[in-house]
């Protein structure tokens, strides 16, 4: 008896160990694919972006080419779920990752200038003042900078609403929590940040100012190219020039967050695009996109070299009037998509260059999460398989022994 008990003693002092180990090995894995997941992916992923060179050629100088290159992060519309449309836990996995993808993004590749095409929040039209407080602390803590690096924000409808919600308590709320200046410089570089919900056209007071502001900025441009000589008119550069505060006479850099007009995404194509079956869906005017008098105004006023819009969630590269180029930037939010990205230029005050910087998919994060359940399953099949094998052992011994 006392042999018997011995045995008992070592075989349950075996299976407490290999349950023990099961358990390690089942936390390790865990916490390994968690760990993989939701924070290591992001720096693998964004790793491989690379900021794009500009161009030069053999007349540019060595200053120009090197000292003056600005690096601009472009991304649009983040739309934070705020307390009516969104679940807590969908909250919580959407702004987990695009705080990840963020930060991430500021260690790896180090912007000066980060830009924000419109719709931060996803109810800043309706929300309250507590919603609105509330939304806009969990947006800076998301989106956090050091303090050299700059973040502009334009406004989208679902910021302030679109023309019929949008009123001056919603733009002043809007514009106290972000710098509402339309004229942005830095390393001789003009970026001209447009609020395009207030180009309806139709009179209104708000609209009004817009396109006060938009000519007044549009006055400062062409003075500045007239006294760079870029406009050959002196008698006219000196009289209505006279009181006006120059800036430098690149062409400006147009940021909005409705599209300038187009008829649909017909001619849109790469893999961010939108799905083939809704390319040819035509876009309405003020809604999808600016009216084609919006888009006309904004292109004779300000003569961009460079457009970037939101909006679409979708990517698209078009060109307008006498070949300006307009991309518009995909949603930063996997709620959106499946396949997330943002933009990097490297600028210099004639020249720029842009690249795009795929996030990690959702389904490669899911079929990760699939594979490593399914990897759990066979871990414990073949441990229990091998916690049983001595478990019937000891209950063929114990028969033995009764029968003798």
């Amino acid at each position: 008896m006392a042999t018997i008990r011995f045995g008992f003693g070592r075989l349950n002092f075996y299976l407490l160990k290999r349950r023990s180990f099961l358990l390690l090995k089942l936390i390790a894995v865990v916490f390994a694919v968690l760990l993989f997941c939701e924070f290591l992916i992001y720096y693998l992923v964004i790793f491989q972006c690379n900021w794009p060179k500009v161009k030069t050629s053999a007349y540019d100088s060595e200053q120009e080419t090197h000292e003056t290159v600005l690096k601009a992060m472009f991304l649009a519309d983040t739309h934070l779920l705020g307390e009516v449309r969104g679940h807590w836990l969908d909250k919580l996995r959407r702004e987990w990752q695009m705080e990840r993808a963020f930060q991430t993004a500021l260690w790896l590749l180090q912007p000066e200038v980060v830009f924000i095409l419109g719709d931060i929040f996803d109810e800043g039209k309706w929300s309250s003042s507590q919603a609105w407080a509330d939304d806009v602390v969990r947006f800076q803590k998301m989106f956090r900078h050091p303090p050299h690096v700059q973040l502009k924000v334009v406004a989208g409808n679902h910021d302030i609403g679109f023309h019929y919600q949008m009123d001056t308590y919603r733009i002043k709320r809007f514009e106290k929590v972000f710098n509402p200046e339309r004229l942005f410089s830095w390393k001789g570089i003009n970026f001209v940040m447009v609020n395009s919900v207030a180009l309806e056209g139709d009179g209104c007071n708000i609209c009004s100012e817009a396109e006060a502001e938009l000519m007044e900025i549009s006055h400062k441009l062409n003075c500045s190219r007239e006294v760079n000589g870029l406009i050959p008119d002196q008698k006219q550069r000196s009289s209505h020039c006279e009181n006006t505060q120059l800036q430098l006479a690149s062409a400006p850099v147009l940021l909005q967050h409705f599209p300038l007009y187009r008829r649909s995404d017909a001619n849109c194509s790469g893999e961010d695009a939108a799905p083939p079956e809704e390319r040819s869906i035509p876009f309405k005017e003020r809604y999808d996109v600016l009216s084609q008098e919006a888009s006309q105004k904004l292109l004779w006023w300000l003569q961009p070299r460079l457009v970037l819009s939101g909006h679409t969630h979708s990517a698209c590269e078009m060109l307008h009037g006498a070949g300006i180029p307009e991309l518009s930037v995909p949603s930063f939010s996997w709620r959106n998509r499946n396949n997330p990205s943002f933009i990097m230029g490297s600028m210099t005050p004639t020249k720029y260059a842009l690249a795009k910087c795929y996030l990690p998919q959702e389904d490669t994060v899911l079929i990760t999460y699939c594979g490593a359940a399914g990897f759990l399953v066979v871990i414990m099949l073949v441990d229990l398989g091998l916690l049983a094998s001595p478990f019937l052992l000891g209950c063929k011994l114990l028969r033995k022994f009764k029968t003798v």
